[in-house]
């Protein structure tokens, strides 16, 4: 999207990032895009009028930072090189007491006076609209002025500024000034919008507190929190805001995460058990050890990925911006045509015509419709934030309107995800079964293995000391204990192997029909139990499975399990299922699936990471990890399911209202457009089609930040 000439000797910049005040719609974030796109040495420029910032790679041998800089604020806006920790938003304050609410105010005093004097001395009140027009365009001819000299004589800010001087001269100053003066209205109500949409992010940069409690040598101090480390020890109490993400090292509490998760009940947390920055203690003692710096927290990601995520276009975004760079040039033309045919081809009085033509600019200003798209997703993604999902742009909400069908990992998606074993069925009395399998599997990360040491030591039995500790992922694990190879792994695996009789054979049939997993102990190729697993489906699953099918989203379960127990499971929930497949075969079927529709992958953003890159949509239920934030294009921070249907009924919204927004914008500019043609209205309904179709656009776009899902 950037201007990429560069010297073939250097090599791609560092990125630099600037906070632009005053940038506070998408045509001011257009006309800087434009700005970047035609400077040399830059490249992979982003600007997002919502956050405010600049991003851009910058190669200063061909155009320095300074010269940079100097061309931003030639059009009017003040910049400034961002800091890490800084967050792009401006001071708060009322909107009258912005340069933009100061304008509107002043025109607003000017046009009040004229309208006064009109009555008392109508000779001087023409003065006073003269002088309304000329404060209220002047910004405007400024900025159309300074992006003429570098190379976009085709703006906005031109065809108003053309517009209000021009009723000047054909003696319409009366219109003129209340032009200038809903312009000036429009602007400071996309400002506004954007402000309450920085607002949202500010609230959450505000979540964690300034200071924390420092537990060191027994004794606690109080610190600023920013100076925390990684495997520092705090102490949060009863009412407080945790200050860091780390793991409970001590006590119990109910902690209310409903800022960053977006779930509304409070959650039981206990030793072992990961807690956020910015959920509030509600009444235990807790001791914290600090997993992560305090820039690098939960809030921080998500600060992040919603600032990216406004800064990443949609498609139709992408669209409308195109079309807008050809629709300004193209009114401009037909306007001209308007002012000079029919006067010289027809002999019209010239003064008509231009009138005519005066009006068209103002029908033809874009604002509205450049401002349908972005209002829409800010608000959806600001929205989504709030309900713990996260979104990695717009192009998520718009491709997930598309969506027909919708695949789920089973284990910690569907399920629990915290499977315990319910059944041991050994097939030599002389081994400790448990004991054998546990010793095999400590160590390793799986839930299932995970489950088995769980049971041992719930048992207190000790493990036996292990070598040669092997994964055959997607099949067992191995490893040799005292001279024999002992392997815990599926039957499918154990069939590898070995025979299996058909006692055993129809004793794992019956734990599979039963919606058990079941793994198959073997020593030195021979089978010598039976260990059954259950994992809870989740309680909302089957609600959310039922409600995602009436919004006439197909569903299926994709699970490496067994098929009667993914079978059991799947008709528990409602929904199909693909059993028995390794993780290249998940690849595999999301390939297939994607043949005949669009398709959303849910998992864990771990081992289904390479079918949540294959999918359309991958959608991650990680809680917040590391990978959880970085693998899918959404997180869902609640770690429920029923976040899957939220953000499908919100793609919908937005999508509406999206459509609605450009109906807005292009159906008064048609209306207004026939009736300015056949002389039924003027200058001020003109920009009126404007104006107003960029209030209505506005006000349906905040709609969306209070989004419910029914």
């Amino acid at each position: 999207m950037a201007n990429t000439t560069t010297n073939p000797q250097t090599k791609p910049e560092a990125e630099v990032c600037y906070i632009i005040n005053g940038m506070d719609c998408a045509d001011c974030a257009n006309k800087i895009d434009d700005l970047v796109n035609r400077t040399d040495g830059t490249a992979n420029g982003r600007v997002s009028f919502i956050n405010q910032t600049l991003k851009l790679n910058l190669d200063e041998s061909i155009t320095s930072k300074e010269q940079l800089e100097k061309k931003v604020r030639s059009l009017g806006y003040e910049i400034k090189e961002k800091t890490d920790d800084e967050i792009s938003t401006e001071p708060d304050g009322a909107w009258y007491t912005s340069k933009q609410g100061k304008l509107v105010l002043f025109s607003a005093a000017l046009l009040i006076t004229a309208v006064v004097l009109s009555f008392l001395l109508p000779s001087l009140s023409t003065w006073f609209y003269i002088a309304a027009i000329i404060v209220g365009v002047f910004p405007l001819a400024r900025k159309a002025l300074a992006s003429t000299r570098l190379g976009n004589p085709f703006t906005i800010d031109m065809l108003v500024s053309i517009s209000a001087l021009g009723s000047i001269f054909i003696g319409a100053a009366t219109e003129g000034a209340v032009v200038v003066f809903l312009f000036a209205v429009g602007e400071l109500l996309e400002g506004i919008a954007a402000g309450k949409a920085r607002a949202g992010i500010k609230a959450l940069a505000d979540l964690a507190p300034k200071t924390a409690l420092l537990v060191k040598d027994d004794k606690v101090e109080e610190i600023l929190a920013e100076n925390l480390k990684i495997n520092d020890l705090i102490e949060v109490q009863a009412g407080q805001r945790v200050a860091a993400d780390g793991i409970i090292i001590s006590g119990e509490s109910q902690l209310d995460d409903s800022a960053i998760t977006g779930e509304s009940m409070p959650v039981s947390k206990t030793v072992d058990d990961s807690v956020y920055a910015g959920s509030i203690n509600s009444d235990g003692l807790l001791r914290i050890k600090v997993t992560h710096d305090p820039k690098d927290n939960t809030i921080a990601k998500i600060i992040h990925l919603v600032e990216e995520a406004q800064e990443a276009k949609a498609p139709t975004a992408r669209f409308i911006d195109r079309f807008s760079r050809w629709y300004t040039p193209l009114i401009m033309l037909i306007a001209l045509l308007v002012a000079i045919i029919p006067p010289l081809a027809f002999a019209q009085p010239w003064h008509t015509w231009l009138y005519k033509a005066l009006a068209l600019l103002l029908i033809g200003c874009p604002c509205a419709l450049v401002l349908s798209v972005p209002a829409a997703i800010t608000s959806a993604i600001s929205a989504a934030a709030k309900r713990g999902i996260l979104l990695k742009g717009g192009a998520v909400l718009e491709n997930m309107n598309k969506v027909k069908t919708i695949a789920f990992d089973k284990t910690g998606t569907l399920t629990a995800g915290k499977p315990q074993v319910s059944d041991l069925i050994s097939l030599d009395d002389n081994l400790n079964l448990l004991k054998l399998a546990a010793s095999v599997e400590a160590g390793s990360s799986h839930p299932l293995a995970k489950a088995i040491v769980a049971k041992s030591e719930l048992e207190n039995i000790d493990l036996i000391t292990s070598s040669d500790s092997q994964t055959i992922r997607g099949k067992a694990v191995t490893a040799i204990i005292n001279g024999s190879t002992v392997a815990v792994g599926s039957p499918r695996y154990a069939a590898e192997l070995t025979t299996l009789d058909s006692k055993t054979q129809n004793q794992i049939d019956n734990l599979e029909s039963a919606g058990k997993t079941a793994v198959v102990v073997l020593k030195d190729k021979k089978a010598i139990g039976i260990i059954a697993l259950q994992d809870q489906e989740r309680p909302e699953a089957k609600s959310a499975i039922a409600k995602l099918t009436s919004l006439g989203i197909k569903t299926i379960m994709l699970t490496g399990d067994n098929a009667k127990t993914g079978q059991a499971i799947a008709n528990k929930l409602g929904m199909k299922v693909k059993a028995e497949l390794m993780p290249q075969e998940k690849l595999e079927f999301i390939k297939e699936l994607k043949q005949d529709s669009n398709i959303a992958m849910v998992g864990d953003g771990i081992n289904d990471a390479p079918a949540l890159a294959q999918a359309d949509i991958g959608i991650s239920m990680g809680g917040g990890s590391d990978v959880a934030l970085e693998t899918a294009d959404a997180a869902l921070l609640q770690d429920s399911v029923s976040s899957v249907a939220e953000l499908v009924q919100l793609s919908h919204a937005t999508m509406r209202n999206i459509y609605q927004n450009i109906g807005f914008a292009l159906g008064l500019k048609a209306i207004f457009l026939v009736t300015t043609l056949l002389g039924l209205t003027g200058l001020w309904p003109a920009i009126i089609s404007d104006t107003g179709a960029t209030a209505l656009v506005t006000a349906n776009a905040l709609r969306l930040l209070k989004f419910k899902a029914k």
